[in-house]
């Protein structure tokens, strides 16, 4: 089998057949955060960079209602608690959790998570990870 048809063997269904997907954003959260592995990174809080992708199953509100989609301030206030709970050593800890708390909202397809800390060196704008995760659709 050819690698190309293998890859394809393996894509899961992002969406239930006649679905569509919507998309929450939150772009460039910046929050200090207690991260790293130096003795000088558990010292103090650095600035971390967190953008975030959720896809959701697109359910249009009916009655103009937050208790109908999945709300960016929710997520939001979800990564500032992350961040409260104290010292993480990786940003890939840091942004496997991230993806967990958005993928918890029941219309939750996938995730896509980067997580950046900013001041590590003077001629990069930052250093971090990105990662994606799904949701089994059944």
């Amino acid at each position: 089998m050819s690698a190309d048809k293998t890859a394809r063997s393996k894509v899961v269904a992002l969406a239930p057949a006649g679905a569509t997907i919507r998309k929450v954003l939150i772009g460039d959260l910046v929050l200090p955060t207690m991260i790293g592995i130096f003795r000088r990174e558990k010292l103090r809080a650095q600035r971390v960079r967190f953008n975030i992708e959720l896809g959701v199953v697109d359910r249009p509100p009916r009655q103009d209602r937050p208790s109908e989609i999945v709300c960016y301030d929710r997520i939001v206030k979800g990564v500032r608690a992350l961040v409260a709970e104290g010292h993480v050593n990786l940003v890939e800890t840091l942004a496997e959790r991230v993806a967990e708390l958005c993928l918890a909202a029941p219309s939750a397809i996938y995730v896509r998570v980067r997580v950046e800390k900013l001041d590590i060196y003077p001629d990069a704008a930052s250093v971090g990870v990105e990662i994606e995760r799904q949701r089994e659709v059944r």
